[in-house]
C-alpha cells in the first residue's frame, strides 16, 4: 500500500510540469506570433515613406 501511494503521489506532480510546460510553449508561440504581426505592420508603415516618386 505504501509503495502504490508514492507511486500516485509522483503522478500529479509530473501531470503538472506536463501541463506547464504546453501552457508555458502555447503562451511563448502567442506571444511570438503577436510579435511577428507587430514586425510585419510596422516594416510597412516604415518601408512607406522611403518609395517615394521624385518629379
Amino acid at each position: 500500500m505504501v509503495s502504490e501511494q508514492q507511486s500516485t503521489s509522483s503522478r500529479p506532480w509530473m501531470l503538472d510540469l506536463v501541463l506547464f510546460l504546453v501552457v508555458l510553449l502555447i503562451a511563448a508561440h502567442v506571444f511570438a506570433l503577436a510579435y511577428w504581426i507587430y514586425r510585419l505592420a510596422t516594416e510597412k508603415q516604415r518601408s512607406q515613406p522611403q518609395q517615394r516618386k521624385a518629379h
